[in-house]
């Protein structure tokens, strides 16, 4: 009987962390996101290398929430001022890993918005 538990047991715990692992991977967002710019244009954003690099999601979504466009509609909406993300989010945080040596993102406007 005690057999029988452990491996409805074991079952169990494999069925939910293979549903967890999915939920996982399906909530991580596209490998890229074109973010949008304003005037200067899109940034082309490279969300997995992020995702990998950074892994605490909420070091930029506590910012603006993980939807499409959020960033353009905070800006349409007064919510977000122009510059912010990337002037207290992107380029401060590649600064910083700049300074200690370690690989960096592009540190000035023009290297990331497109026209």
């Amino acid at each position: 009987m005690s057999r029988h538990i452990v491996m409805i047991t074991l079952v169990t715990a494999l069925i939910v962390s293979l549903s967890m692992a999915a939920t996982h991977a399906a909530s991580r967002g596209p490998d890229r996101i074109d973010i949008f710019g304003g005037r200067s244009g899109n940034v082309p954003f490279p969300h997995a290398q992020h995702q990998n690099r950074i892994k605490d999601c909420n070091v930029c979504h506590s910012v603006f929430p993980q939807e499409i466009a959020a960033i353009k509609k905070m800006k349409e909406e007064g919510m977000l001022k122009p510059k912010k993300v990337m002037n207290l989010q992107c380029i401060k945080c590649h600064k910083e890993e700049k300074k200690t040596g370690k690989p960096h993102g592009p540190v000035t406007c023009k290297t990331c918005h497109v026209k």
